[in-house]
């Protein structure tokens, strides 16, 4: 049996007015859930920015953009526990297609 294999990428804002170790402790949680469960290619925290429009009465997030390998169940499952982890404002997580080479 040959294990899928896809790529995604996932962003998440954090609550930017909790502490700052708080924030560092959620950025682990996931950075250590996604690399149980796959393989991280890159991790970029883009650092505190402010929100296009307010969210529970925010207007700043903290942002990180983790880039990952995973089987095709993974992302249904860290859309779960974004939603159930207290601090999270906001999540994404999209499945990169494969760029096909086309021959003329």
């Amino acid at each position: 049996m040959v294990d899928i294999i896809n790529k995604y990428e996932t962003i998440f804002v954090i609550n930017a007015s909790l502490e700052e170790e708080k924030i560092t402790a959620l950025v682990e949680k996931f950075k250590s859930l996604i690399s149980d469960a796959g393989e991280i290619e890159s991790v970029d925290e883009w650092g505190k920015r402010r929100l296009a429009y307010p969210i529970d009465d925010q207007t700043e997030g903290y942002y990180v953009l983790v880039q990952f390998s995973a089987k095709p169940d993974f992302p249904q499952e860290l859309e779960r526990i974004y939603r159930i982890t207290d601090g999270i404002l906001r999540d994404i997580v999209i499945k990169k297609e494969e760029k096909r080479k086309i021959s003329k």
